[in-house]
């Protein structure tokens, strides 16, 4: 489906011309036209499947077309992380270029300059508020801020917030909002605590389920088994090639994290690290230069492995094994995202084994085992489970995976005064 075929406002459809979006994503298609109807709606849906959009859109269009008051607060949109909330405000700029709203974004980390710019924007009735939490109940706690005037209240990666720990923060913010207002929930996964928060927060949701929490046949998933004093040697031989200019190194601990930017820049191999010791600037300093390719590798927590929106990184790796399948998808959803295809390599060390195969279990899939180079040595056995074949794969072993654009219509640019009129 194109966006043009959706009851979307002129405005909107403009500014998605000059951004050459012109077909919409499976969670798109299915999504706007139900929030355009003014439903609740809960939507499972992983990241980078244009789930953001998914909700701005039909927001900015209901904003121009419904009454409203110009001098109150209007919509909230609630994300997890500062970093997301920054990438929801950055497609909002995008999406609403040739629309008059304003909106502020609401989230810690910064110096009493931007304290002071979020607490006007609320105080003085931005439409748009793009806040975390936390944030948001400082604010809330110091100051009188008017949210009669919430019609859409929206909750971005919600399944993350709640293990984040914000559900009484959620509902000490659903307590000062209108009763009468839609509510828009968007969640990676569907566990029993986000759907008693949509008992409790939602009427009657519409429910849309989009590839939950697989990831994409785009990203070619590989794993190599390797003793823990392998892994820096192995790290070292997949950035020799100088071609891969935007690389991701998970690791699931930030001191293990400046250990590896350490040993990476012993190696002469230029890097930044990204943790939850950072200050903001730093981090988005760290983030502005790694999206203008300035720094080919990213050595981070788990903190980016969601809503960061950089789209051309070809390779993903784990140093280590996630705990859970969630964050697996997660850090490796980073690559093959637009479209475009990508690499997660996985190490595995014997103590993750069990994580491994419990994450090959959730995938209902068996990951391509990658042999290691010969100047690595011997590595360790991958254990065979009821995923798994009788024999065990050691360094030689290798198995087969399967091999795995938006297509623009042919039309003049769109006449904005003239499909006005005809509107």
């Amino acid at each position: 489906m194109y966006f043009d075929e959706l009851p979307l406002s002129d405005e909107v459809l403009d500014a998605l011309w000059d951004m050459h979006f012109d077909t919409c994503t499976p969670v798109q298609e299915r999504t706007i036209p139900i929030i355009l109807q003014g439903k609740d709606v809960i939507s499972c849906a992983q990241t980078g499947t244009g789930k953001t959009a998914a909700y701005i859109l039909p927001l900015l269009t209901q904003l121009a077309y419904d009454n409203h008051d110009a001098g109150k607060l209007n919509a909230i949109i609630m994300a997890p992380t500062r970093e997301l909330a920054q990438q929801i405000d950055q497609q909002m700029e995008g999406f609403g270029f040739y629309v008059p709203f304003s909106s502020v974004p609401i989230y810690g980390g910064n110096d009493g300059n931007a304290w002071n710019q979020q607490t006007q924007g609320l105080q003085r009735g931005a439409d748009i508020a793009i806040a975390t939490p936390g944030r948001l109940i400082s604010l809330m706690n110091i100051y009188n801020i008017d949210f009669s005037g919430v019609k859409y209240f929206i909750l971005d990666e919600a399944d993350r917030m709640l293990d984040m720990g914000f559900y009484d923060d959620i509902m000490t913010i659903v307590q000062r909002l209108p009763k009468e207002r839609q509510t828009i929930m968007f969640s990676a996964t569907m566990p029993d605590n986000i759907r008693r928060l949509a008992k409790n927060i939602m009427h009657n949701p519409s429910e849309i389920k989009i590839a939950v929490s697989r990831p994409p046949e785009t990203i070619h998933q590989l794993a190599v088994s390797l003793y823990p004093t392998q892994k820096l040697p192995m790290l070292n031989n997949l950035l020799e090639d100088k071609s891969l200019r935007k690389v991701i190194l998970f690791a699931g601990k930030k001191q293990q994290v400046k250990d590896l930017l350490y040993a990476l820049k012993k190696q002469h191999i230029d890097a930044r690290a990204m943790h939850s010791d950072l200050e903001q600037k730093e981090r988005e300093q760290v983030m502005l230069d790694f999206r203008n390719g300035k720094v080919p590798v990213l050595v981070a927590t788990d903190i980016v492995a969601r809503g960061i929106d950089v789209d051309d990184i070809p390779l993903v790796i784990n140093y280590d094994v996630p705990r859970d399948a969630e964050d697996y998808v997660h850090r490796i959803g980073r690559t093959a995202r637009a479209e475009n295809s990508g690499t997660a390599i996985t190490f595995i060390s014997p103590d993750d084994q069990r994580y491994f195969l419990k994450i090959e279990r959730f995938l209902k899939k068996k990951i391509e085992l990658l042999p290691a180079p010969e100047n690595i040595g011997e590595t360790p056995t991958i254990s065979e489970s009821s995923t798994r074949s009788g024999k065990g794969c050691s360094n030689g072993c290798q198995r087969s995976s399967q091999n795995q654009s938006a297509h623009r219509r042919n039309k003049p640019k769109r006449d904005r005064k003239a499909s006005s009129q005809q509107a």
